[in-house]
């Protein structure tokens, strides 16, 4: 299993194949549906965001409250499709790779196609296991969001499949 370090390049995601399994490592961001909409609803508007997306990962997640002596609590990937009215615009502004489970539109995969960007794959169901992976959680923004607050995760060989590159 190839192991790549965070955050991704487009010359990194030219290397990829479909189907290649991954570990990542280094940091990304969390972010679902409720923070999709602000995000897009604050560019279409000409705002600033809290957030910067240029060469970003955003793991589509609601990570449950962590437990005692947990970074933080289960943390399975939620279905990506519900995230595609928003995926060309976050793409447009730099996004690089989201991570999830499930098919994506055919716009949205046309649009990861025309950016360089990848749609990587992960365990749905194993939440549990996944937020062994992480190392470090912090709430960046919307923290009024709760769960679907944006997250800036620091993970360590966190397991992947590259789907749509």
């Amino acid at each position: 299993m190839r192991k790549i370090s965070l955050p991704l390049t487009k010359e990194i995601i030219k290397t990829l194949k479909p189907g290649e399994q991954v570990l990542l490592s280094g940091a990304f961001l969390t972010a679902r549906d409720a923070a999709h909409k602000r995000l897009t609803d604050a560019l279409k508007a000409g705002k600033k965001i809290p957030v910067s997306l240029e060469g970003e990962t955003i793991y589509y997640t609601g990570p449950t409250p962590a437990g005692i002596d947990m970074v933080i609590g289960s943390c399975g990937p939620t279905t990506s499709a519900r995230m595609d009215p928003f995926t060309p615009l976050l793409l447009s502004h730099g996004l690089l790779a989201m991570i999830g489970k499930g098919e994506r539109s055919k716009e949205t995969s046309l649009a990861i196609k025309r950016h360089g960007a990848v749609y990587f794959i992960t365990i749905g169901g194993a939440g549990a296991y996944l937020s062994e992976k992480v190392k470090s959680a912090e709430i960046i923004a919307y923290k009024d969001l709760g769960p679907e607050a944006i997250y800036r995760l620091e993970v360590e060989d966190f397991p992947v499949i590259a789907d749509i590159l």
